[in-house]
C-alpha cells in the first residue's frame, strides 16, 4: 500500500504569515498592477514638472504612468506621498509573499495577477463575481495551509452566480477593465461565428485568456448575456451549486497580493468530481480535476470533518450519479492514500441518498 500523501502541511509560522497577508490585502481599496515600482520627478518640454510612477507590467515592459502634477502643488505633492506609502508597502508585502512561494505557497503568475487585480479595483469581485477552476484550488492549497501539486494554467476562469451588486454601474464593460491590466485583450471568436465571444485572450500568438462563466438552467452549454459587464458568459451545468457558498480570499503573486472571492474548499472538491465526468474527450483536464479533488477532499477529512458530508448534502440529486461516477475514479488513490477522506466521501453520499 502506498505511504506518501497528497499533500503536506505549512508550517505554523507561515500559515500565520500568510493570515497577515491576506488580512492586508483585505484592507487594500485599490492594488497595484504591475511590479511595485518607484516614484520619479519628470519634467516634459514645456518645463512641466510632475510625478510619474515607473514600473514593469505583465510582459515584462517598463513603463511610466502620470500621477500628479506640478511638483509643488500640495495636491500633487500629496498624491505622490501617498503613492510612495503604497509601493513601500507593496515592496514589504512582496518580500513575504517571496518567502511563501519558496516553502511551497501557490503564486500566480505575472498576467493573472495583472488581470485579477485590475478586476480587484473595478469592484467586481466585491460585488460577487467568483474566481474558479486552476487558480481558485491554489488560493484554497495556501487557505488551508497545505502544500500539494498544483496545475499550471494559463486560464482565468471568471463566474457570477447573479447580477453583479456593483455599489456603481460600472461605466465600461468586461473588455475594457481587462485591457487595464496593460494586456493586449481581445474577443475570441466563438466556434459559431452566430455566436457572442465568452473568451478574451491577449493578442498574438499567446494563449493566456480569461473565461467568463455563469450558472445554466438545464444541461446545456449557452452564450449569455451580462449586462453589467457588458458581455457574454457560457452557461455551466452544476456551476450554481459551486458557486453556492464562496468567501474571500487573497491571491499571492511576485506582484504582490489581492482580495478575490473564490468557493468554499468542500463545494470545490466535490464540483471537480462531478464536472470530470462532464468532460467529453479532455482526458487531461478531467484528471486534473479528479486530482484536484482527491487534493482537498483528504485535507478536509482530516482536519475539518463535517465538512464533505454537508457539501454532499447541498449537491443537486440530479448531479449525485456524476459524483458516484467521480468517486469510483479516486477511490484507490484515497483509499490508499487518505482512508478517512474515502471513508467521509463514501458515507456522505450514502447519508445523501438515504435521504431521498
Amino acid at each position: 500500500m502506498a505511504t506518501r500523501s497528497l499533500y503536506t502541511l505549512q508550517p505554523r509560522p507561515l500559515t500565520v504569515l500568510f493570515g497577515d497577508l491576506e488580512n492586508q490585502a483585505a484592507a487594500q481599496d485599490s492594488v497595484l498592477v504591475g511590479t511595485p515600482g518607484s516614484l520619479l520627478e519628470r519634467q516634459n518640454a514645456s518645463g512641466f514638472c510632475y510625478y510619474a510612477r515607473q514600473f514593469y507590467d505583465a510582459d515584462g515592459k517598463k513603463r511610466e504612468q502620470y500621477v500628479a502634477g506640478p511638483v509643488g502643488d500640495a495636491q500633487a505633492d500629496a498624491a505622490a506621498h501617498r503613492l510612495r506609502q503604497r509601493i513601500d508597502e507593496t515592496k514589504a508585502v512582496v518580500g513575504e509573499v517571496r518567502l511563501l512561494g519558496r516553502e511551497g505557497y501557490q503564486l500566480a503568475d505575472a498576467r493573472t495577477f495583472a488581470t485579477l487585480a485590475t478586476l480587484h479595483n473595478h469592484g467586481v469581485f466585491r460585488a460577487g463575481a467568483v474566481v474558479v477552476g486552476s487558480h481558485a484550488f491554489g488560493i484554497l492549497l495556501n487557505q488551508l495551509g497545505v502544500r500539494a501539486a498544483a496545475y499550471a494554467t494559463e486560464d482565468v476562469d471568471l463566474a457570477r452566480g447573479q447580477s453583479l451588486a456593483f455599489a456603481e454601474p460600472p461605466g465600461q464593460g468586461l473588455l475594457a477593465m481587462l485591457r487595464e491590466s496593460g494586456l493586449n485583450f481581445v474577443e475570441v471568436p466563438a466556434l459559431d461565428a452566430r455566436q457572442p465571444s465568452t473568451s478574451w485572450k491577449e493578442a498574438g500568438r499567446g494563449r493566456f485568456h480569461v473565461d467568463l462563466l455563469v450558472p445554466s438552467n438545464d444541461d446545456l452549454y449557452a452564450a449569455v448575456h451580462v449586462p453589467e459587464l457588458q458581455a457574454h458568459a457560457t452557461s455551466l451545468p452544476y456551476l450554481r451549486y459551486v458557486l453556492g457558498e464562496n468567501h474571500t480570499a487573497a491571491v499571492l503573486a511576485r506582484e504582490g497580493s489581492c482580495l478575490v472571492r473564490v468557493p468554499t474548499a468542500e463545494r470545490f472538491a466535490v464540483h471537480k468530481l462531478v464536472v470530470s465526468q462532464l468532460r467529453v474527450g479532455r482526458s487531461a483536464k478531467s484528471d486534473r480535476d479528479l486530482q484536484q479533488a482527491a487534493v482537498l477532499l483528504a485535507v478536509l477529512a482530516e482536519h475539518h470533518p463535517g465538512a464533505i458530508e454537508s457539501a454532499v448534502a447541498d449537491l443537486p440529486v440530479s448531479a449525485r450519479r456524476y459524483l458516484a461516477a467521480g468517486m469510483a475514479q479516486v477511490r484507490v488513490l484515497l483509499e490508499g492514500l487518505h482512508p478517512r477522506a474515502w471513508e467521509e466521501l463514501e458515507g456522505a453520499l450514502g447519508t445523501a441518498v438515504g435521504t431521498l
